[in-house]
């Protein structure tokens, strides 16, 4: 009997090891296939007059105090909410200090309603120096037009912000305080998150027993594959220095869900300094995000993070010193 026991645990831990060796491989071998490029009509924005310009490179030297990047998949009708309150707030900011300057680019995420159409209507209205668009010629996902967004910006801050305007956009005050605070600052690179961590017990009394045992156990995953001491990574309202825009962005690979956890996975292996500051934050109807499957791809994605730097599928360059 205890033979047998012996062969068949034998039998599991082969199993085990197999299956582990096998992840590990279609990790490292599909981390090729990630296609950050972008395709000719996806660099250019569309002035008032119908005229196609260029977007500058994130590698420029910034010529605006602040850029704002929204992401927007099919935000036909949250997008005009989230952006009257933006641009009061940036018109009213600018007026009190003439010497602040902005720019909003909304990423189109390949969307099948008439989000570029309401889009281009702020550009119209605020002129394209103020608001630009920027269309993906097909869906490619939350992190895809937020890097292609930001590679295209102009600003001295960078400052991503969900399309649903779940977060207050005044709070960017809060987030700029967040990342004044850090310090010392390598290399002029700091990133300041929103969080709503200090909301989980009020989500969690309204949430179902299954949708609170998932985002639990993808904090876990957070944690214990990536990234730590970020009580919450998902949050879409995080600041960047250019400088740590630049280093993070332009390292990153994924391009749904979980690209956050990479962003701040490559933040932390780079030493870039992370604050993370409470914001105010709404549930607004109309999440793409299905709470089984994208928890799944997420899930997937996370063990693939950690599993493709780890075989050296993805490298991160140290960071260089300046004298």
């Amino acid at each position: 009997m205890d033979v047998c026991l012996c062969a068949v645990l034998q039998a599991l831990l082969v199993l085990a090891v197999l299956a582990l060796a096998l992840v590990v491989l279609i990790a490292h071998v599909s981390a090729g296939m990630v296609n950050q490029t972008s395709r000719d009509q996806e660099r250019y924005f569309l002035t008032p007059g119908g005229e196609k310009n260029p977007f500058p490179s994130l590698s420029d030297p910034h010529s605006r105090e602040l850029s704002v990047v929204v992401p927007s998949y099919n935000e036909e009708f949250r997008l005009p909410v989230m952006m009257e309150e933006a641009m009061a707030y940036l018109e009213k900011r600018q007026k009190e200090n003439p010497s602040f300057t902005y720019e909003v680019i909304i990423v189109d995420d390949g969307s099948r309603d008439r989000t570029t159409e309401v889009a281009l209507g702020y550009t119209k209205k605020y002129g394209a120096d103020k608001v630009r668009v920027l269309t993906l010629v097909k869906n490619r996902g939350k992190g895809a037009a937020v890097h292609m967004g930001t590679l295209s910006s102009r600003g001295r801050l960078v400052l991503m912000a969900d399309a649903d305007g779940a977060t207050k956009f005044a709070d960017i005050e809060k987030v700029e305080a967040g990342l004044r605070n850090l310090s010392p600052k390598p290399e002029n690179m700091a990133i300041s998150c929103g969080s709503r961590a200090h909301l989980e017990k009020e989500s969690v009394a309204q949430r179902s027993l299954f949708r609170t045992f998932l985002m639990y156990g993808f904090h876990f995953l957070v944690w214990f594959f990536c990234v730590k001491g970020i009580k919450d990574t998902q949050c879409g309202f995080k600041l960047f220095t250019r400088e740590a825009a630049l280093r993070t962005f332009s390292s990153l690979h994924v391009e749904r869900w979980a690209f956050d956890v990479e962003l701040l996975y490559v933040a932390q292996r780079l030493k870039i300094p992370v604050a993370e500051v409470a914001v105010n934050w709404t549930e607004i109807e109309g999440s793409k995000l299905v709470p089984f499957w994208s928890w799944l791809q997420m899930g997937k994605d996370l063990v693939f993070i950690r599993l493709r730097y780890i075989t050296g599928a993805w490298r991160l360059e140290p960071l260089r010193k300046t004298q």
